[in-house]
């Protein structure tokens, strides 16, 4: 078979260029074999279910087929990838909580480096239990934020990116998030 070695030679950026114009299943389940599990473990990131996080990872890729034109290779393939993960995510959750619209707005110049040093350290001394319960009980933008700092070791640059928003915003989202984590946390 020509597409053999295909799957690993070629890169994600030429792959998708050789999927969106033969529209070719058979290529995009090279697609698929490479980001199953890393898009699997991220939905599971936001939901309880191991069985949801399945659905939402099979609908992911229904959608990403489809969308895939959409990829204009301004960034990394994966890194497009991770930013239609995490919206897919955030938007099934929004569903899913009816009605939940956070907005967020610039603060009246309020970042204080202490706080969030000190919300950190919060952070990092939760129990894992207990820090999951918490995390389903927060928005869906902000555990979104938190995961992508915390789990994914992103930076407050590669997150701005990602959001297309300055990253004094980022900044300030997360001290928000962290914010409503800890206060979860310790009512629970």
């Amino acid at each position: 078979m020509a597409f053999q070695n295909t799957e690993n030679t070629i890169s994600d950026e030429e792959l998708v260029q050789k999927i969106t114009k033969s529209n070719d299943t058979h290529l995009f389940g090279f697609l698929y074999d490479r980001y199953a599990s890393v898009v699997y473990n991220k939905c599971l990131g936001f939901l309880s279910s191991k069985e949801e996080a399945q659905d939402l990872t099979h609908d992911i890729f229904v959608k990403l087929f489809v969308k895939l034109k959409t990829f204009k290779g301004e960034s990394k393939f994966s890194t497009w990838m991770y930013a239609f993960t995490y919206n897919h995510c955030i938007n099934h959750l929004n569903r899913e909580i009816k009605g939940n619209k956070n907005t967020y707005s610039v603060p009246d110049e309020i970042e204080d480096e202490i706080i969030d040093e000190i919300a950190d350290e919060q952070i990092l001394e939760m129990k894992a239990e207990k820090l999951n319960q918490s995390l389903q009980l927060i928005s869906p933008k902000d555990k979104a934020l938190l995961l992508m700092k915390y789990q994914d070791d992103l930076s407050i640059k590669e997150i701005a990116n990602l959001h297309e928003i300055g990253e004094s915003a980022v900044k300030m989202r997360l001290n928000r998030a962290k914010s409503s984590l800890i206060k979860i946390y310790n009512n629970l």
